[in-house]
């Protein structure tokens, strides 16, 4: 059933394709992050072991918080790793990298996230979807709080 909110359809059909685009993301990002988890190694394992742990579990809350996004506007949230890595913007990283690299490239896929919802808040905010361009300036502060703790880590 067509949600009955103040949006028209095609804004609401443009809503949540953005937050199809930010789910796959989030999602790519998500996996990457627990897969550092699982494979730092270094003299700092354990700090960053909790830190990329710390970082993937809110990453899970921001995934469950965007696909029931997507079903308050009528929409369906995609669930296959397939849908998600063709949605994306992010890459999947197969090698085992070290410490260093796994940082930088955690660091860099956040910045396009936070690029890509800046763009996405000012396009939504043009329409009278409020409460997305809302939830996306929230996902937005998120991502900026993670790549801060990352860049403190490039030196």
């Amino acid at each position: 059933m067509e949600p009955k909110v103040g949006i028209t359809k095609k804004d609401l059909e443009a809503s949540i394709d953005r937050l199809t685009i930010v789910l796959a993301d989030e999602m790519v990002l998500y996996v990457k992050t627990r897969k550092f988890h699982w494979n730092v190694s270094g003299n700092s394992f354990m700090e960053l072991h909790k830190l990329f742990e710390a970082q993937y579990t809110e990453l899970e809350h921001i995934i469950d918080e965007v696909a029931e996004r997507i079903s308050k506007l009528g929409g369906n949230a995609i669930g296959t790793m397939k849908e998600f890595v063709e949605h994306s913007n992010l890459k999947e990283n197969p090698a085992n990298i070290d410490q260093k690299a796994m940082i930088k490239e955690l660091l860099a896929d956040h910045e396009i996230v936070l690029k890509q919802l800046r763009d996405f808040i000012k396009v939504t905010d043009d329409t009278n979807d409020f409460g997305t361009a809302d939830f996306m300036t929230a996902l937005l502060q998120k991502h900026e709080s993670q790549s801060w703790m990352l860049r403190k880590y490039e030196k």
